[in-house]
């Protein structure tokens, strides 16, 4: 029996590995896919949390994973013939290449008399069940979820561990374990990800423990507290989902005996909803292959992007002048992370004020986050940029300024992130331009030197970006 570990790097809740333990003798097997998925590969701070994650989970196995990297559709049937393996069990993913790949896997282990068996250990709710009333697929999350997803039952409780697993043992000369997981190369050559570490405990256990602490501290003000970034109140936990190392339903069902239990039934619901935002995003990319390359309103076809590649690079560096803006993306580069409400005002700073291509930042968050998940990252991108489905309005532009007074009232946030700003007062913390030259004077700073100036004006940005759309919107 072979469980091929993919988006599901854990032992508790995994229906696939439930399964191949009942069967038989299982081979624990990682494949590195470096045939399919072009354009789409895992990202580099991606790739970091993926080494350490394989690492734990092969600590788990007794140090038996096999990793090794090239086509499934080559190593899989070889490993089963080489195995005597009966049959292949894996949990789902959803990006279109692999939908594409695992189809064409089934047919070719069929056609060995394999047996397969797939199921959900990733999601709340397969894509291709939940619909309106016609068949259609929803457009708008809000009825997504209230009618399609809480009209269907709750989701299924997560699974225990099995009580004992017989693993294959290695053949002679067989290379597993962390060996085989460190000749993947996954780790970049240039030790930049060393400043990820202090930020990120990897494995099943410390994503346990990062939900059992956000339970206990985070949940409580969660509906309110969730858009302050110096606040304990983001559960932090999109890695470890994306990875597999936890299920939504773990996580689903941990906060429902915590809020209910401790009666935050709003804060409850409102964690309920972006669990939910997430299955949104894949019920749109099942529903929507193209959703990462290509705007899922045609219209946007036709809307002038600007190509300026130095603007690009001040925002990239969080180097564009605008506070709230710098500390999010120097938090995305030092720690691999972003959270959620500056995530959406850098999004829109770049797609508006800047008018880039969302495609540009999509590329640059898979890049730099830790929880790269293609679809979130690119449903959300769309949703920023106006373009996508349920999206934000394209005149609904994120002021930087206003952000930061509103949800950063103290300046702790950005003056973690921007510390040459740290001697302004709160009144002008915001926006340091408009700072007295005494002030500035006082406080060490020289606009241009010390921090850049604006790189563009605000108002004059929003009000060329409102213009492109009225171009498109004839």
């Amino acid at each position: 029996m072979i469980l091929w570990f993919r988006r599901d790097l854990r032992l508790a809740d995994n229906p696939a590995l439930r399964q191949a333990a009942t069967l038989g003798r299982v081979l624990p097997v990682f494949i590195l896919d470096t045939r399919h998925g072009d354009g789409m590969r895992t990202g580099a701070a991606s790739r970091w949390w993926l080494h350490h994650s394989l690492l734990g989970l092969d600590r788990q196995l007794g140090g038996q994973l096999r990793v090794v990297a090239g086509d499934p559709l080559d190593l899989l049937p070889g490993l089963a013939g080489e195995t005597g393996a009966c049959a292949v069990c894996w949990n789902r993913c959803y990006e279109p290449w692999q939908i594409a790949r695992d189809r064409q896997l089934k047919t070719d282990l069929r056609a060995l008399d394999i047996e397969v068996h797939s199921h959900n250990g990733s999601l709340l709710w397969e894509p291709w069940e939940v619909h309106k009333d016609d068949g259609d697929p929803y457009r708008v999350f809000t009825p997504y979820y209230r009618r399609g997803c809480l009209g269907r039952p709750a989701p299924r409780h997560p699974l225990p561990a099995p009580d004992t697993l017989a693993v294959l043992p290695p053949t002679d000369g067989e290379q597993c374990g962390a060996a085989a997981i460190e000749a993947l190369s996954l780790l970049p050559g240039h030790p930049w990800h060393e400043k990820l570490k202090p930020h990120w405990p990897i494995g099943e256990q410390h994503s346990r423990q990062q939900l059992d602490a956000f339970l206990a501290k985070g949940l409580e003000d969660y509906r309110e507290g969730r858009d302050y970034p110096a606040r304990p109140n983001t559960s932090r936990l999109s890695a470890a989902l994306h990875f597999g190392e936890l299920s939504p339903q773990q996580v689903w069902h941990a906060a429902s005996e915590e809020g209910l239990t401790r009666g935050l039934d709003k804060d409850l619901a409102h964690f309920h909803s972006e669990l939910a935002w997430r299955e949104f995003s894949y019920y749109q990319l099942y529903h929507n292959p193209s959703l990462p390359t290509a705007n899922l309103q045609p219209k946007f076809d036709q809307f002038p992007w600007q190509d300026r590649p130095a603007l690009r690079r001040a925002w990239q560096r969080g180097q564009t002048g605008i506070p709230m803006v710098d500390a999010g993306m120097r938090q995305l580069w030092q720690t691999g992370y972003l959270h959620n409400r500056v995530r959406m005002v850098v999004a829109s700073f770049l797609t508006k004020n800047l008018m880039q291509h969302w495609q540009h930042g999509e590329r640059w968050f898979r890049d730099t986050l830790v929880d790269a998940d293609l679809a979130s990252n690119c449903a959300s991108w769309q949703w920023v940029a106006g373009c996508g489905l349920d999206a934000a309005p394209y005149f609904r532009i994120f002021n930087p300024v206003t952000q930061g007074r509103r949800f950063d009232p103290d300046g702790e946030y950005i003056r973690h992130y921007v510390p040459e700003l740290a001697k302004l007062p709160d009144r002008h913390l915001h926006a340091p331009w408009e700072a007295p030259s005494a002030l500035l004077r006082e406080c060490g700073i020289r606009l241009g030197r010390d921090y850049p100036e604006p790189i563009v004006d605000l108002k004059q940005s929003r009000a060329a970006a409102l213009e492109a759309f009225k171009s498109i919107s004839g």
